[in-house]
């Protein structure tokens, strides 16, 4: 089970040591004199070598090993700057509820937003939805890393709620958290926020089965670019005040198109798969 960006972030000295040929004096003490500065609680400044080693390791890592979130993490934090998560910023800033929500700095748990609560939403609201999602998945949404290696502490605000409000756009679009789903929706994030880490996702395709990557060239891509260049900006969504509105007003007024179910297609072939096989137990037999 993949879980973007969940579980316990790595040390960047942790990501250093995993890189080979590196010599032992790379990894000395900074003095105080050249150290950068901690501008926040859980900041972990890097030096432009040790944001690069930790783009290079997190990225190696997350490759070999998807299911590595902490990797992923800190990947998506290393590859923010100096560019990205600034144009992200801004396009917050330039959106009155974008504004808002820097203003405000909401934050997606499950005390800020009880799954006991959501349940008694009416159907097909987004908060109900939402919650559905996360039983269904198996998830909660207490398990996303906080922030450490983006400098600006605006910025890293920004990080930390595309990374909290990751779940409801699966929810929104129903997309599970098996690759093929995670794969669909980071195609859409990257078109949408511009983020490197959710184009570099895109290199697990490699790993997919034949089948698996067919399907997703032929349905799920083509849906992830239409909506992700036609969508408005999702970082923009104050999720706390749309959770009564109809999940399918809301696709509508994001410009998100729903994508074909995943869930579905899987357990068509399964039964298909089935039948067949039942078909060769009786030719056999006859």
């Amino acid at each position: 089970m993949l879980l973007w960006g969940r579980s316990r972030a790595p040390s960047p000295r942790t990501l250093i040591s995993a890189i080979p040929n590196l010599s032992s004096h790379t990894l000395r003490p900074f003095s105080v004199l050249n150290r950068p500065v901690v501008n926040y609680p859980g900041h972990v400044p890097l030096t432009t070598f040790e944001r690069g080693a930790l783009a290079l390791g997190s990225a190696i890592g997350s490759l070999i090993n998807p299911r590595r979130a902490d990797l992923i993490a800190a990947l998506g934090e290393a590859t923010a700057t100096p560019y990205f998560i600034y144009r992200l910023r801004n396009a917050m800033l330039s959106d009155p509820t974008g504004r808002r929500i820097l203003r405000d700095r909401p934050r997606i748990t499950s005390n800020t937003l009880p799954l006991s609560y959501l349940r008694t939403l009416p159907d097909n609201s987004v908060g109900r939805t939402y919650a559905q999602w996360l039983d269904r998945e198996g998830v909660t949404p207490d398990t996303r890393d906080q922030v450490h290696y983006i400098d600006n502490e605006e910025c890293a605000y920004v990080m930390q709620r595309y990374r909290e409000c990751h779940d409801f756009y699966h929810a929104v679009t129903g997309l599970p958290i098996f690759v093929e789903g995670e794969l669909a929706l980071k195609a859409l994030e990257f078109l949408n926020t511009l983020l490197p880490m959710t184009g570099l996702s895109l290199f697990a395709f490699i790993r997919m089965k034949p089948a698996e990557k067919e399907r997703f060239l032929s349905l799920h891509l083509p849906w992830a670019v239409r909506s992700g260049l036609g969508s408005k900006e999702l970082i923009n969504v104050y999720w706390e005040e749309v959770l009564e509105k109809d999940v399918d007003v809301l696709r509508a007024e994001l410009n998100i198109e729903r994508p074909p179910d995943l869930r579905d297609i899987r357990k068509m072939i399964r039964q298909q798969q089935k039948r067949e096989k039942q078909q060769q137990r009786v030719s056999v037999g006859s």
